[in-house]
């Protein structure tokens, strides 16, 4: 796949995922791995809803000057592709319902069809102290993906890692999670309404 209708793939999912709230305005961070030893990422200044060229870095595996430039993830994101050889897309993001059920849960069970078939159960990863996350969840990322043989990681209070080969498929699977995880508080929030 050439390089401009790779960054126009990503543009597109960035708008979509930005649209539904899943990326703030500086929030989140997509990449694609474009050779063994390089992947496109985007930049620290990228503004989700108009990701173009100029938004997006390739880094080489060996770190330069450009990692300076990229996304305060790249460190999360060189992790995942160099210990899982099916990563070939990466995001992080933060959708809304999913983070919120997050806060007060230990796993998410859908408990609707598509939910159920395309999910199954996922543990919620609790990070523990926020203060050093950060220099953590550089390898802890990779690591619990790993060895949980897992192509998805939400993280108490913090979001959703993802990775998949397909960029469709990785995005399917995140609106499946937040559909389910926002009928699982709607179906959670009708104990509070008495119908009576």
């Amino acid at each position: 796949m050439n390089k401009s209708h790779l960054n126009t793939k990503l543009s597109k999912l960035s708008l979509s995922m930005f649209r539904k709230d899943f990326f703030g305005i500086y929030h989140g961070s997509i990449s694609a791995k474009t050779e063994s030893n390089r992947f496109v990422i985007n930049t620290k200044e990228a503004i989700f809803d108009a990701i173009d060229d100029k938004s997006l870095i390739e880094l080489y595996y060996k770190k330069d000057y450009r990692w300076n430039m990229a996304s305060i993830d790249a460190n999360i994101h060189f992790n995942i592709y160099s210990h899982i050889s099916d990563a070939k897309f990466i995001s992080f993001s933060m959708p809304p319902f999913t983070t919120a059920y997050s806060l007060e849960h230990n796993i998410i069970a859908p408990k609707d069809y598509f939910g159920h078939k395309e999910l199954g159960s996922i543990t919620i990863v609790d990070p523990k102290n926020f203060d050093d996350w950060y220099d953590r969840a550089e390898s802890e990322i990779a690591h619990y993906l790993n060895t949980h043989k897992t192509d998805i990681m939400v993280i108490r209070g913090y979001g959703v890692y993802a990775y998949n080969r397909d960029l469709n498929e990785m995005a399917k699977k995140l609106a499946i999670l937040e559909k389910s995880c926002r009928l699982l508080m709607l179906d959670s929030s009708k104990d509070n309404f008495n119908f009576d």
